[in-house]
């Protein structure tokens, strides 16, 4: 079956499906019927499709274009010729990349629905669209290491600081003036200089989550303290518990790409129509995935 032939099958399957959840009677949708004009002509028409609702019958005439472009007006007009032959018969155009401007006010004049039909297109889903903020609160813990003590042993903590700068993202000049900085450490532990434990940090930041976050930074002051680092043992005047608080705002969407069959857009009104997926078209999804599948060779 040629690519034209495929998509006017395509479009019998779409209204099909629309007949199925309307209130309709005596549905009948047709590929490929000849129609008798008044002047004796015979029309191919792609899609026919008969109804009846509210005891009255209507008949339309569903023309498919499979174009890779828009379509002009001289295809419109074309089908306007067919339809006026026909006898009480109302005319649909379908296609996959809409119309030119021409072709949009020459249907829209002569009564003739101009749609775009095709399979969704990443991001054509989307079905709902909301933005959510959130109010955000991070606790750091930072350190204030003895100056006079790290010169004495050699360990630059301005080159330190520049590094903790370069490192973050978006690079910034946060922590080169900075007094309190956050460090590695091997252990959640304080210790003198014996290396006796003085205080357990975690339960520190445990005691403060019990506290409210309102009473602002808390700071602990040591006299004898060291930290273990990867750098080995670092002298500390103090532990900075500091909160940053902050807005995060995520806009979430909800694609229904995976479960949506077709989108049927109205090109004058521009209404569209989300067509599901039936559970016979998820089930022969899946098999396609499993056909697609690697087999593995049993020895």
């Amino acid at each position: 079956m040629n690519e034209g032939a495929e998509y006017e099958k395509f479009t019998q399957e779409i209204y099909n499906e629309i007949l199925k959840n309307q209130s309709v009677k005596n549905i009948d949708v047709k590929h490929n019927v000849k129609l008798v004009g008044k002047s004796g002509q015979k029309h191919q028409i792609d899609v026919y499709w008969e109804y009846q609702y509210d005891n009255t019958t209507f008949k339309i005439a569903i023309e498919c274009k499979n174009y890779n472009h828009t379509v002009s007006i001289s295809k419109v007009r074309d089908f306007f010729g067919v339809l006026y032959d026909l006898e009480d018969v109302k005319g649909i155009m379908v296609t996959k990349k809409g119309y030119q401007e021409g072709a949009r006010k020459f249907g829209e004049h002569y009564g003739i629905d101009l749609m775009e039909l095709r399979e969704p297109e990443e991001g054509e889903a989307i079905v709902a669209e909301t933005t959510l903020t959130f109010d955000c609160s991070v606790r750091h813990r930072l350190f204030l290491v003895d100056e006079d003590w790290a010169k004495v042993h050699n360990l630059n903590i301005q080159l330190y600081k520049q590094q903790l700068d370069w490192l973050s993202f978006p690079v910034c000049g946060k922590w080169i003036n900075a007094t309190h900085i956050p460090l590695t450490t091997k252990e959640d532990k304080i210790r003198n200089s014996e290396g006796k434990v003085i205080v357990d940090i975690r339960k520190l930041g445990e005691e403060l989550s019990k506290k409210s976050q309102q009473d602002g930074d808390c700071v602990y002051r040591f006299e004898d303290a060291y930290v273990k680092t990867e750098c080995g043992d670092i002298k500390i005047k103090e532990v900075k518990f500091e909160y940053e608080n902050y807005a995060e705002t995520k806009q979430i969407k909800i694609d229904a790409q995976n479960i949506t069959k077709a989108i049927l857009k109205n090109a004058i009104n521009k209404e569209v129509l989300f067509i599901g997926k039936t559970f016979n078209d998820l089930l022969n999804n899946r098999e396609e995935k499993k056909g697609s599948m690697p087999q593995i060779k049993k020895h």
